[in-house]
Order: structure tokens, then C-alpha cells, then sequence
């Protein structure tokens, strides 16, 4: 059920009666200095409200007053609800609805989803799921439609495909604003027909193709991509990639997750280069529960980019009216102006940007850090929480690696993670070899992948270093994007079997082990990947897993995202997936022994 107020169209008669005075304001908000993200200015202007849209925006808004019109002061800053252009609600741990509840007292009144982690386990039913629950919410949850599952072809197996079939049904729900982010870049490049089918029937929808393009190489191939349709790309790293993004029509998306530190050094392209900010957006990507509980969400990659130097209005417009803009919402949001969703956020400060009232569709639902209004959940099938299937229970002995017959030592290639970004590093190593298995040894441990949508019973073993582990100890979880197969990490094929094991018993979810006990857990029942608990309750237990991980000697910010994305397998340069270790610098299967 979606949770509706009425169109422009259908209020326009009202938002004029009341702007022209003939008719009284639901809300008026007197005082307060409006951030004018359309022309960057501070104004002493009142703003009236009715039918949950601004009708008046000006300097004087008594005659928009009548005896039961609400009257909200303030002598701070009035400012946009604010947007992310680009997010996975699954990476929060949540459903929609426990995701609402936790970012609307941070100021987000606006979302574009993309939900391809469920769909890589639920396929267009979960996709479903998740935009009807967004539809429910009453902050604006638009969904894109997921355009990869599997992400790459032919070097992963997924629980359910997207077809370009899929996309064309999608295209006509409600709260479809786009097609996901593009992750088979090579796909594009190379004339891939589904790949293309999906992006035209996204344009001829006249809706907005979201990109990622996660290649270092600026030449040929990115300009071939550009050619393919995507309109904005997050998976930038450094000022140059921003830089070309936007030279190319694309936007630049900046991203400030709980592991993906990206808009220091790509914000440059404004503050030093001088660029057209118009072309760039702030985004979040991947915030798990405890970065939203703790931290923040928007707020949080607001005040980041300001302390990066870029200007407080510039990075308002930035995560406001560019990304309304760039999904075709600026008559609709993103801005404090007539006709548009009353999104509003009073804050007593531009730069360190406390949250202290949000308003949505006219309605407060938040002061100081409370949530004041309700987040409705879908009624979540069976199907959803029965996902991990996984066989038998796993053994120490399949998360082995047999070294050749006779050998002292076997060079190997490892899996190298890079704190608080996204790509990895193809490492070399020489590792011991003991009672005829290959063994990690100083910072390189075990990494396996447990194949969990079919039953197969197949487990995928590798190395991989950068987490600092010590001793015996194993971290298993089912959030392993996108395939969403089970990556267990560990120094100890006992303790990485109890792991495994313990997912498959809970249905899904994270878990840390130490000498053979379990030390955190996670329950994450809906499709392996979320729990409708409340948002406090699951990042309670996140932070006691983030514990238990550096108990276990883990030192490296936000490792549990680290984690997850090891099995992305379009993100250079090493990655696991059920079919073996990836390349993905030249998106083939390379054996973990070099030589072999």
C-alpha cells in the first residue's frame, strides 16, 4: 500500500489559493533563514505549506494564515530534506522500513534505491517486496531497477537473473525511477544485447541508467560506456575519474559509506579545479546499521564534504536539488519552492549541521533525534526467510587447499583489501604447506566462499590478506555482494566449518568465532541479508561483532564491508566467487596456485 498525497496537479488549485492568501496554510514556518539551494542564497523568508507541498516562498507569510493553521518558528536555518542519489538499503542490515526509521532523524527525507542485492537471491520478487515497502514509507523511497544478476556472467552463479523482460515489467510500477547502476561494464563495452536492451527500454521509459564503471583505464573503454547510456557513475576514486565523468555529461556520484572514503579525494575537481558543482552528487553507496545509528547518513557525507573544503551551500545543492535534478524531480524536490514536497530540515548551523526537525510531505516526523511518525513493513513471506540452503553442514576439511604432491611451499595469489575503498590489490605470496595443505601465515588467512542458493554443497577456497587476524578464528556472513553466496574469512578450518554452519542454522546473517566459540551474530533472517528488527537492535549487534572482529586482531576501519565485497566480482583486481578465484582486470577464473 503505498502511502500516498496528492500530485502537484491535483493540488495546484489549493497551493495557489493559499500563496495568493484566499485560502490558509496546513503550516507555516516564520523566522528562519532559508537556504535557497537554487541560487545559493540565505533568505529571511517564511514558507507556507499545504497538501504536503511548499505553496508560498517568501518574505512575508502572514496572509497565508488562518485560525488553524499550524505556526512553526525558528531562528536557525531552514533547509531541503536531504537525498541520496545512490544507496542499497540491504547493506544497512534493514528493510526499508527499519531503514526509514533510522535515517529520517538524520534529515533524509529522499532515497534512490537500488535493491540487486535481494534480487540476486529473490530475483523480481524481492525486488518487488522491497519497492512496495518503499512506497509505504512516509519519506520518498524510489527504487531502481537492478540491472545485473548476475553481475558478471560466466564467472558467478546467483540465486535468481534479472532479464532485460524483468526490466521491461519493472519499468512501469509506481516507484521505478531507473535502472540500477550498470555493473557489467564489459558487458556495455562490448555490445552485450540484454545489456543494452535493458538501457533502452530504461530510456524509452524516460527514466534515468545508473552506471558503475569500476576501471582505472579513462580511455576507450570508459568512453565506450559513456556511449552505452549510464548518467552518473560512483565508483570514481580520484579527482581524475570525477573530473572525466562530468566532461563526459555523466554526474559524478561521491560516495561517503561506512568503508568507501571517496569524496576527499575526487571533491578537488570543485574546490581546486573550479568545476561545475551542478554535476556533482553525494551519495552513501553502503552505510551499515551502526554507522546510521552512530553516526549518521547524509548529514554525516554532508558535513564530511564541507570539511573537505567545499563551500556549506555547495554541498547542500550537491545531496538536494543535483540529485533531484539529475532523476528529473526538480519540480517535485529537492529545494524549498513552490509546488514541491515539503521536505524540510531546521538546523542551527550550516557546517557542523545538527538535525533538530524534519519535516516530510508537510508532516514533522523527527525532532531532536526522535522519530514521531510510523514506518509501516510489508508482510515478508516465508520464502524470504528460508534463503540459505547450503546442504550438508560443512567440514575442516573442505576449506583446504592442497598444495602439489611433495612441496615444501606453493606461491600463491592473494586477495589484497585496500582500507576504506572498494577495489582490491592481486598480491603474490609464498605460503608454508602443511600435512599437504597450503597454509596462510602473518596477515594472510583463509577466504572461502560457501555456495548457499542451490543446495550444491560446493565451497570455493582462497587467501586473502589486509584484515590483521590472529589465532583461531573464523567471520562467516551471507551478505556477499552481489551473488550473495556465504564468505567465510579465517585462520582456522574448525572454526570456519562451525561458522558456516551456524548461518545455515540462524538463516543468514554475520557471525565471528574464536577458539571454537561463538563470540557475535547477526541474525539476518530476510533473504540472508536484512532483519526487520529495529535499526538500535541490529546495530547493537553490529557493534558487538566489530568488537569480536578486532578481538580476533582486526584493525581496519568498517572490515565487515571489507568483508562483503570480496565476492564482487566487477571490482578489480582479485575477487571470490562460487566458480573460483576472479581476475577481474581480465574478468576470467585464475587458479589461487600460480603455475597451476
Amino acid at each position: 500500500m503505498e502511502n500516498t498525497f496528492k500530485t502537484w496537479p491535483e493540488s495546484a488549485a489549493q497551493l495557489v489559493a493559499v500563496a495568493a492568501g484566499r485560502n490558509a496554510a496546513d503550516t507555516v514556518i516564520l523566522d528562519g533563514k532559508l537556504a535557497n539551494v537554487h541560487t545559493r542564497e540565505i533568505l529571511r523568508w517564511d514558507i507556507a505549506i499545504v497538501d504536503g507541498r511548499f505553496a508560498y516562498v517568501g518574505p512575508d507569510a502572514s496572509h497565508c494564515i488562518g485560525p488553524d493553521t499550524e505556526i512553526l518558528r525558528t531562528d536557525g536555518f531552514v533547509i531541503p530534506g536531504l537525498c541520496d542519489g545512490h544507496m542499497h538499503v540491504e547493506s544497512g542490515m534493514l528493510t526499508p522500513a527499519e531503514f526509514a526509521r533510522a535515517v529520517i532523524p538524520h534529515g533524509t527525507t529522499t532515497m534512490f534505491t537500488d535493491p540487486h542485492e535481494i534480487a540476486n537471491v529473490m530475483g523480481l520478487e524481492g525486488v518487488r517486496l522491497m519497492h512496495d515497502e518503499g512506497l509505504m514509507q512516509p519519506v520518498n523511497m524510489f527504487t531502481q531497477m537492478p540491472s545485473c544478476a548476475p553481475s558478471a556472467p560466466g564467472l558467478e552463479t546467483t540465486g535468481f537473473e534479472i532479464s532485460a523482460e524483468d526490466v521491461v515489467e519493472a519499468m512501469a510500477w509506481p516507484g521505478i525511477i531507473g535502472l540500477g547502476e550498470m555493473m557489467n561494464f564489459p558487458g556495455v563495452i562490448n555490445g552485450d544485447p540484454q545489456m543494452l536492451a535493458e538501457m533502452v527500454a530504461t530510456a524509452r521509459a524516460g527514466k534515468t541508467i545508473g552506471g558503475h564503471y569500476a576501471s582505472p583505464d579513462l580511455g576507450p573503454a570508459f568512453h565506450a560506456y559513456a556511449a552505452g547510456g549510464p548518467a552518473d557513475d560512483h565508483e570514481g576514486t580520484c579527482e581524475a575519474d570525477a573530473v572525466m565523468r562530468v566532461r563526459q555529461g555523466m554526474r559524478s556520484m561521491l560516495r561517503l559509506g561506512s568503508a568507501w572514503y571517496d569524496v576527499e579525494t575526487q571533491i578537488t575537481a570543485i574546490t581546486e579545479r573550479g568545476l561545475d558543482s551542478r554535476n556533482f552528487i553525494l551519495c552513501t553507496d553502503d552505510c551499515h546499521s551502526g554507522t546510521l545509528v552512530n553516526d549518521g547518513h547524509m548529514n554525516r557525507v554532508v558535513r564530511h564534504a564541507i570539511a573537505c573544503g567545499c563551500d556549506p551551500m555547495v554541498a547542500l545543492q550537491m545531496a538536494t536539488i543535483n540529485t533531484a535534478s539529475h532523476f528529473g524531480l526538480e519540480r517535485e524536490l529537492g529545494s524549498i519552492a513552490p509546488g514541491r514536497r515539503a521536505d524540510v530540515i531546521f538546523t542551527s548551523d550550516l557546517t557542523t549541521l545538527p538535525i533538530e526537525r524534519v519535516i516530510a510531505r508537510g508532516k514533522t516526523v523527527a525532532l531532536n533525534g526522535d522519530l514521531t511518525t510510523e514506518c509501516p513493513h510489508v508482510a515478508w513471506p516465508d520464502a524470504a526467510r528460508q534463503t540459505v540452503r547450503m546442504g550438508a553442514d560443512k567440514t575442516a576439511s573442505e576449506f583446504a587447499i592442497a598444495a602439489p604432491h611433495g612441496a615444501l611451499s606453493a606461491d600463491v595469489w592473494v586477495i589484497g583489501v585496500i582500507e576504506n575503498q572498494a577495489p582490491t590489490k592481486a598480491l603474490e605470496a609464498t605460503l608454508p604447506v602443511r600435512e599437504g595443505c597450503v597454509v596462510g601465515q602473518g596477515d594472510i588467512c583463509k577466504i572461502a566462499l560457501v555456495e548457499r542458493h542451490q543446495a550444491r554443497g560446493s565451497v570455493t577456497n582462497a587467501f586473502v590478506s589486509g584484515f590483521g587476524y590472529q589465532g583461531q578464528m573464523a567471520v562467516a556472513s551471507t551478505v556477499a555482494h552481489d551473488s550473495h553466496h556465504m564468505i567465510v574469512v579465517g585462520t582456522c578450518p574448525e572454526n570456519m566449518a562451525q561458522a558456516a554452519n551456524r548461518l545455515a542454522e540462524v538463516g543468514g546473517g554475520v557471525t565471528v568465532w574464536k577458539d571454537g566459540a561463538e563470540r557475535a551474530l547477526i541474525e539476518l533472517p530476510i533473504a540472508g541479508l536484512m532483519s526487520d528488527a529495529p535499526a538500535a537492535t541490529v546495530a547493537a549487534k553490529a557493534d558487538e561483532m566489530v568488537q569480536a572482529m578486532a578481538d580476533c586482531g582486526c584493525s581496519l576501519n568498517n572490515a565487515y564491508m571489507q568483508h562483503s565485497l570480496l565476492a564482487l566480482v566487477v571490482i578489480p583486481e582479485l575477487r571470490i566467487s562460487d566458480l573460483g578465484l576472479v581476475d577481474v582486470t581480465r574478468f576470467e577464473i585464475t587458479p589461487v596456485l600460480k603455475g597451476a
